[in-house]
């Protein structure tokens, strides 16, 4: 099981103090240390100048050198993700630039999508539709924002559809709560998506009868509980809906029985029945349960929501320094638990531990991943799999009540 993560050596807390470079040999002011010391506004500078160059690298690598063009229109794997890295980078720096050149390949992926199976924000051509939609806005060009909007609204989603986020109704649903959080609410109008939730409950209810679990899942042959194919990430969506008092006790019930579920260690199955105690991920395991849990916390105001996720948030802290960079699977996507526990708790241990996680990789990833003993990425600086995870956490590290898990947190 060690073999997936780095032991995590690093002090639980460690004050911040803005440490002369060459102040000691002691190893407290090493590298690492001394940028964990840091006052607050002096990492989110040094946060900015690394985000900003990891980004640019990825607009090099997955775009400028393949020939301005997306053969994968993915937000998970492909060129949407590295236009929602630069819509971010729009966002934080108010860079007109980085919004011109997403909207490039927004377009690119725009007809690299067409025919696309897929309906949802992270795999499909919802993500595309939503995201243009929204560059558009920012734009103030009403032509291109209906364009995306009616090809948004053409989008079907059949009997065939799972429910889950990466492929499923989940997924179609995030990006409808997307367009209307950065549009306007009623762009897509709450009669569409609560008929979209109704078949998630009805779904649900159905396969609930296989467990004492209220709602289930299944995808693939398994009833998965994960953020990207299961439960939490179900639950998590919903939550953004307007829910009537009996889909919120199901919602509560589901997370309940997650909770009760869980492995002795705090840490939680990949899927029903599972045994196996080693995934500690936002795909699978307590990271991506942790950010469900503290939204539900937030939506439902009870308590041991709250104690759950932190709970939750040990595991991460224990196990979550992964070998791997991205968000999916990966140290990046593990710090937004921290980042979501600060937001709501206020509490600057959570931020201490994000910024923790943040720092190893802007220190210690491109030599590890060089020695070969971290791994860069099936796709290596794509957003979900790669360094454009990296990079848009360093990002979300700028300003951390304004972090967001990207295309999870709305």
């Amino acid at each position: 099981m060690a073999d997936r993560f780095f032991p995590n050596d690093i002090p639980d807390f460690l004050p911040e103090t803005d440490l002369p470079t060459d102040s000691s040999t002691d190893s407290s002011t090493d590298p690492f240390h001394r940028l964990l010391r840091l006052p607050y506004p002096n990492s989110a500078d040094k946060f900015m100048r690394a985000a900003l160059e990891l980004k640019d690298k990825v607009v090099k690598e997955t775009w400028l050198d393949y020939g301005r063009r997306a053969s994968d229109p993915t937000l998970y794997t492909g060129a949407l993700g590295t236009a929602f890295l630069l819509f971010k980078s729009y966002c934080v720096t108010n860079g007109s630039k980085d919004l011109r050149l997403c909207a490039d390949i927004v377009a690119s992926c725009d007809s690299a999508s067409k025919g696309s199976p897929h309906v949802t924000f992270i795999c499909g051509r919802a993500g595309v539709c939503a995201l243009g939609a929204v560059v558009a806005k920012h734009f103030g060009d009403e032509r291109l924002l209906d364009y995306y909007l009616s090809s948004f609204k053409q989008i079907k989603i059949s009997e065939k559809v799972p429910n889950e986020l990466l492929y499923g109704r989940a997924g179609y649903l995030w990006a409808c709560s997307f367009i209307n959080m950065h549009i306007g609410r009623g762009a897509i109008s709450s009669i569409h998506t609560s008929a979209i939730a109704k078949e998630i409950f009805t779904n649900g209810k159905k396969l609930s009868n296989k467990s004492s679990c209220p709602l289930m899942y299944e995808w693939h042959g398994k009833m998965y509980w994960g953020a990207a194919h299961g439960l939490a990430g179900i639950m998590h969506v919903l939550m953004d809906m307007e829910l009537k008092p009996e889909e919120q006790e199901l919602v509560k019930g589901t997370l309940r029985y997650l909770i009760q579920h869980r492995f002795p260690s705090g840490n939680y199955p990949s899927s029903e029945g599972s045994e196996a105690d080693r995934l500690v991920h936002w795909c699978h395991g307590a990271p991506g349960v942790a950010l469900t849990l503290t939204k539900a916390a937030q939506v439902f105001g009870e308590e041991e929501f709250l104690r759950a996720a932190a709970d939750a948030a040990e595991v991460v802290w224990n196990r979550g320094l992964l070998k791997r960079v991205g968000i999916c699977h990966g140290v990046s996507g593990n710090a937004y638990t921290f980042l979501s526990l600060y937001r709501v708790t206020g509490k600057v241990e959570y931020l201490y531990r994000a910024k923790a996680f943040a720092c190893f990789l802007m220190d210690k990833a491109e030599q590890l991943i060089a020695d070969g003993e971290m791994h860069g990425g099936d796709h290596p600086y794509s957003l979900f799999e790669g360094q454009g995870g990296m990079a848009y956490l360093l990002l979300d590290m700028v300003k951390p009540l304004e972090s967001r898990f990207p295309a999870y947190e709305i």
